[in-house]
């Protein structure tokens, strides 16, 4: 018989990881942007990473997520999709962080809100696009902190 998870197990481990993802240097960074929290904050840097030299550029670290769409071109036709070698729970956290995002901010609903008049679906593509935006946005405050005021 398998053993089942408390719910006070699973506050106890919420609170470790929220309290150590608070010392972490970049903690206040990651949660000064909207839709992030601790713990959803705590994820996507477990998935990035902390080393600052990992990523070369905002473009690889958006592929490396899955939000840069990957395009195709032969003669007069151009095809542009989803990746599909990439980080799937860094996506589904961005994906997450990019839907928390539109109650918080009102630039990202409104980015929202242009992406889906012309015709995009809402989960699919806009949500997608509004991550990789703000992953570029995360990528640039990690690589160039912004002095103490």
């Amino acid at each position: 018989m398998a053993a089942k998870t408390s719910p006070a197990g699973a506050d106890d481990l919420a609170e470790a990881a929220e309290a150590a993802f608070r010392q972490h240097k970049d903690a206040e960074i990651i949660m000064s942007f909207p839709g992030l929290g601790p713990l959803l904050g705590a994820r996507v840097l477990a998935e990035i990473g902390d080393d600052k030299k990992r990523f070369a550029d905002a473009r690889v670290l958006k592929a490396y997520a899955g939000s840069a769409p990957i395009t195709r071109a032969s003669g007069k036709k151009r095809y542009a999709g989803r990746r599909h070698g990439k980080n799937d729970r860094l996506l589904h956290a961005g994906c997450l962080w990019a839907f928390a995002s539109l109650w918080n901010s009102p630039g990202a609903n409104a980015h929202d809100q242009r992406r889906r008049e012309r015709g995009e679906w809402h989960d699919a593509s806009a949500l997608r696009d509004l991550f990789s935006r703000m992953l570029g946005q995360l990528f640039h405050f990690l690589k160039n902190p912004c002095p103490a005021r």
